[in-house]
């Protein structure tokens, strides 16, 4: 009977916020109440979450950037929603809004009380290993092109997660779109959920164009290394053509996508030049995810690692687009610099985990141990595991979040959690050991420690309103009193500046 009534006002609710978003969509053309619309779609969120959701300071926020005509980012959002599908937008709207960040969100953290594990916000997953590229220095390509998920193993992942709340799904490979039949059924079949493919491109056309403004709860993340010279010695020649004939079939149906871009030491001025920017915002790219070069697999190429001074301009860099200074239409995320936004490492299922195409649940994309098996265990089994308990009691691995990674800035965390779990390397065709991996981060680590501490101590952070650590994590006063000191020193530093910027001025 609980579950009846819970159905009937899940169904009541989607379908308000389903009138509500077509109501704001048809009346796009009468840009004198458009933001009146967007008031209105705020105060369902407020409504829907109570008193237990967003502060009411926060929605104040945003409504008041709604009011105002020069907000960039709002001016941003207008034009992706004028350039894209209706259709398209609508769905996508209601399923990464209502499903995903409302209702799914709150399922969440309740359910993170409940099972006193992580429950992540999203679940990646490989639906195949197989790929028809073999880009330099790929870990996937180690794992052979015969590993599968079949249809039920995807759908068992997706049936369990939005149990659990999670209504966003992502996935890589190999080149998933190699399962192209079994994805768009999965779509079919979930289509209350949001999926998102990493994707070379070659598999894009017309005919899976339409088929995806049909769906509206499918986009890409298209693989993109600058120019066609930087792109190409990596990922193989004719690979850029293949992304830009992919790019104006994405822009010509109204597709709202984005970018996925490895930043290595070869690369990294040619994925962030303004020019590389205006290009690919051009194309209809609106917003990328921006993935450090990660020295996985025993066919990494060391040396494709960012310096220590290319990742400190990376992170000005990537905080220079997002500001008002800058008028690029794109919107870019950077995976490992962005920590302080999510307090620091979501991996091990604290806002997402991995599954590879052997069913193995690893931790983190980069991360090839595991102490589970989709196939013998549930979502929340895995979970409640001992490699993904040590990751949940452990986070966050640094308290400097320039510095999240247990791999790669805390190495010997990673080293202790795998040894100490028993969790197994997952790469049957060539496998690694935990040590094997370390070693290849422990000089970065140290490198890059009192580069990372002298960044962080001369920002200004603001305490985060939540943070799904375990509970002893957030308990214990060490943490606070470190947390207090770098809060402390911030102030300081930033007293010192802006003395000095005065008497500059002077």
């Amino acid at each position: 009977m609980a579950n009846t009534i819970a159905s009937i006002k899940h169904s009541i609710q989607r379908e308000t916020f389903s009138l509500a978003i077509h109501k704001f969509l048809s009346n796009l053309n009468d840009n004198s109440h458009r933001t009146d619309y967007y008031l209105q779609l705020i105060d369902y969120a407020e409504k829907f979450w109570g008193k237990d959701g967003a502060k009411k300071e926060s929605l104040d926020k945003v409504r008041k950037a709604f009011q105002n005509s020069d907000n960039r980012w709002v001016n941003f959002i207008n034009k992706v929603i004028d350039e894209s599908n209706p259709k398209y937008v609508h769905k996508m709207a209601l399923n990464l809004g209502y499903e995903a960040f409302f209702r799914g969100t709150k399922m969440i953290r309740a359910n993170r009380e409940k099972y006193n594990c992580n429950i992540p916000w999203l679940i990646l997953f490989d639906p195949t290993m197989a790929c028809n590229m073999h880009c330099v220095g790929c870990w996937s390509g180690t794992y052979g092109h015969k590993a599968k998920l079949s249809f039920e193993d995807m759908d068992k992942i997706v049936t369990e997660g939005k149990a659990l709340g999670v209504y966003v799904y992502m996935m890589t490979g190999g080149e998933p779109m190699c399962a192209k039949k079994d994805i768009i059924r999965l779509c079919e079949k979930h289509n209350d959920c949001f999926f998102a493919a990493y994707s070379n491109s070659t598999f894009i056309d017309e005919e899976l164009c339409k088929k995806v403004v049909e769906l509206g709860n499918l986009t890409f993340m298209l693989s993109i290394e600058g120019t066609p010279e930087t792109n190409d010695k990596r990922r193989g020649e004719g690979h850029y053509d293949a992304v830009m004939k992919a790019m104006d079939l994405l822009k010509k149906y109204g597709i709202v996508y984005g970018t996925s871009i490895c930043y290595t030491r070869d690369n990294i001025e040619a994925v962030t030049s303004d020019d590389f920017l205006r290009f690919i915002a051009s194309k209809g790219a609106r917003f990328g995810f921006y993935f450090h070069y990660m020295p996985v697999g025993n066919n990494a190429v060391k040396e494709l690692m960012p310096t220590v001074e290319q990742r400190r301009k990376m992170i000005e860099r990537i905080r220079e687009i997002r500001s008002d200074k800058s008028d690029i239409e794109f919107f870019p995320m950077d995976f490992q610099n962005d920590g302080e936004f999510v307090g620091g490492c979501i991996a091990g299922g604290r806002n997402y985990f991995h599954i590879n195409s052997n069913g193995d649940a690893e931790p983190c994309v980069f991360i090839h141990y595991s102490d589970s098996n989709i196939r013998e265990k549930s979502i929340l089994e895995i979970l409640q595991s001992p490699l993904f308990m040590a990751y949940h009691e452990g986070q966050p691995f640094n308290r400097n979040h320039l510095r999240p990674c247990p791999m790669l800035e805390n190495p010997e965390l990673l080293r202790k959690m795998v040894n100490e779990t028993g969790a197994c390397q997952t790469n049957l065709e060539s496998p690694e050991s935990v040590e094997h991996l370390c070693e290849k981060a422990d000089d970065y680590a140290k490198e890059w420690a009192p580069v990372a501490d002298e960044i962080w101590e001369s920002q200004k952070h603001k305490t985060p309103v939540y943070e799904n650590y375990c509970k002893n994590h957030r308990d214990n006063p060490d943490l606070a009193a470190f947390e207090q000191k770098t809060e402390s020193v911030s102030q300081h530093t930033h007293k010192i500046k802006k003395h000095n910027n005065r008497h500059r001025t002077a």
